[in-house]
Order: structure tokens, then sequence, then C-alpha cells
């Protein structure tokens, strides 16, 4: 469940919306994401644009990549060139010295780098940073 702490600050930045659009539900079902899940309620609730600014750089609005882009493409070249497991998706473009990713089994958020980071992640020497999408928002943006 996403915490009380960052629904107040999508809201105090006018980011929340109650309703949701079909669409959207429609980008999560075809990613294969829970829709009770923090990821869902986030992406279904939450708009600024195509990108969230935080913090610690920039995310991809995914529901709004999946409906008005080749996210599919760009997830499985993203896929093809890290050699990550399928149930990881990119929450932006792995641009600069890494990127984050998104366990649609598990919940968890991982950072990756390119080089030794994601030699030790395939190597599972490397944990998930984030153990569920809440802590990682949290993280993220406040």
């Amino acid at each position: 469940m996403l915490s009380d702490k960052v629904i107040k600050y999508f809201k105090s930045h006018d980011w929340w919306y109650e309703d949701i659009a079909e669409e959207y539900l429609l980008a999560l079902s075809r990613l294969d994401i829970d829709l009770d899940s923090d990821f869902a309620k986030f992406y279904l609730h939450v708009e600024d644009g195509p990108t969230f600014s935080g913090k610690h750089g920039e995310i991809y609005q995914i529901c709004w990549f999946v409906t008005n882009s080749n996210y599919d493409l760009y997830m499985q070249r993203t896929h093809d060139a890290l050699g990550l497991p399928k149930e990881y998706i990119p929450l932006d473009s792995f641009e600069g010295e890494g990127g984050f990713f998104y366990n649609r089994k598990t919940g968890e958020v991982l950072y990756l780098e390119l080089g030794k980071k994601i030699e030790d992640f395939l190597m599972d020497r490397l944990i998930p940073q984030w153990k569920d999408f809440n802590t990682f928002l949290e993280w993220f943006f406040l």
C-alpha cells in the first residue's frame, strides 16, 4: 500500500488523480502488473507528464510510455543488452551511470550500473536495494 507520506507529497504537487484512465489499466495489464500493487496504484493515480523528476533523477510515467511510445521494444532491447530477467522492467532510460528496474514478480526495485554491478547482479551477488515500490518512492521523491 502506498504510504500516506507519498500520497500527501503527490497531492501537494497536484500530481494525484482519483480517476483512473482506462488506457492506463490496459497498459499495466500488457506489462503483467498486479493491479493491486503499489506500482499500479502509483502509475494509475500519479501523473506529471511523461516523466517524474525526483531527488535522485528521473523516472518514466510507465503507463504514458506504454500508451504513447514503443516501450515494449525498448524493454526488449534493454533485456537483451543487459541480460536481465524478463520480470525486470526499466523505470528510466538507463542513460549515464545506470538505471532503475522494477521486478514485477516481487515488487522490489533495483538500481544497476554498467560494469561490475550488472555482473554482480547476474551472478546473484547484488540484491535489489528497495524491498518494495513504496520504499523506493519515498527514497526517490522525499
